[in-house]
């Protein structure tokens, strides 16, 4: 789907979903999946992610099997599948739990490379410790299903400090859990790139995800990820300098690109992908 030199770029659950956002209940695209697969298609994508809402509508739509089939017809070759929170609190098992298993059935219909997981919105904690038991229950349970656990710091919730979180992955110290590093979640967090060169090792990247911002932060920082995000290239973030430091530990894709904004939203969806599909690629280093 691209050439040899064009790097390969994922389109994250949010960027494809059309006009929906996070905490909507469902979280549920209005976008037919078949159309939202070919729109994909069409506009340059080498995968996509969808969240578990969609995951739970595909597979009591068309069901997972005809999804895999639309998946290798199109020629995709990364899929990714989110989010699980709450998964540290056995007393909330009959809440994540199906929606873990759901995932791992998905991960493991469609090929997925990763199940993404997250902590809950909050103060950031000063130790992760916690987190360290319940993770490696979840990668080995993932391991039997054939995909892996990628923790997302994210600058709202528990676990927000990327770098920490790196010495979380070496507490851990499972190679099938890793993390997804999201540059929004890096700068608004205040993370400079150099110590994020430092702390990350190659071993621990399992996704990476695009996007830009203005300087300031509007309204709170969950409001400002879910509704004012730029267009790679189009804020006042380095993405191309976030891209480099990448690169510098060795990572080369894919590339995931998470466009959330209510001007995203607005956009057709086929539109949609294909500016956010052509803005990332300007951000890469020649």
């Amino acid at each position: 789907m691209t050439s040899p030199h064009t790097p390969e770029l994922i389109a994250s659950c949010w960027t494809s979903a059309g006009n929906i956002a996070p905490l909507s209940h469902p979280e549920t695209s209005p976008v037919p999946i078949a159309e939202r697969l070919a729109a994909l298609a069409v506009t340059g994508w080498s995968g996509f992610g969808l969240a578990h809402d969609d995951l739970a509508a595909a597979k009591d739509s068309i069901g997972f099997p005809a999804l895999r089939k639309l998946i290798d017809q199109a020629g995709f070759n990364h899929v990714e599948v989110e989010l699980l929170s709450n998964w540290w609190d056995d007393s909330r098992q009959d809440e994540w739990k199906p929606q873990l298993d759901l995932l791992l059935e998905a991960a493991e219909a469609l090929g997925a490379s990763f199940i993404k997981v997250g902590t809950a919105m909050g103060d950031g904690l000063d130790d992760y410790g916690q987190f360290v038991e319940p993770l490696q229950r979840l990668t080995k349970e993932a391991v039997t299903r054939g995909t892996r656990i990628a923790l997302e710091p994210m600058a709202f919730s528990m676990v927000r400090s990327i770098p920490r979180a790196a010495d979380l992955m070496r507490a851990v110290d499972m190679p099938a859990c890793g993390l997804v590093v999201d540059y929004w979640h890096v700068f608004r967090h205040g993370t400079p790139l150099e110590e994020l060169a430092q702390k990350l090792t190659v071993d621990q990247v399992f996704g990476v995800e695009l996007n830009d911002a203005d300087t300031e932060v509007r309204g709170t920082l969950f409001e400002d990820t879910r509704d004012h995000r730029r267009l790679c290239g189009q804020g006042d973030q380095d993405v191309t300098g976030f891209i480099r430091a990448l690169q510098g530990l060795g990572f080369q894709g894919p590339w995931g690109v998470e466009i959330l904004s209510d001007a995203h939203r607005a956009l057709p969806v086929r539109e949609a992908l294909q500016v956010a599909y052509s803005t990332a690629l300007t951000c890469f280093p020649a």
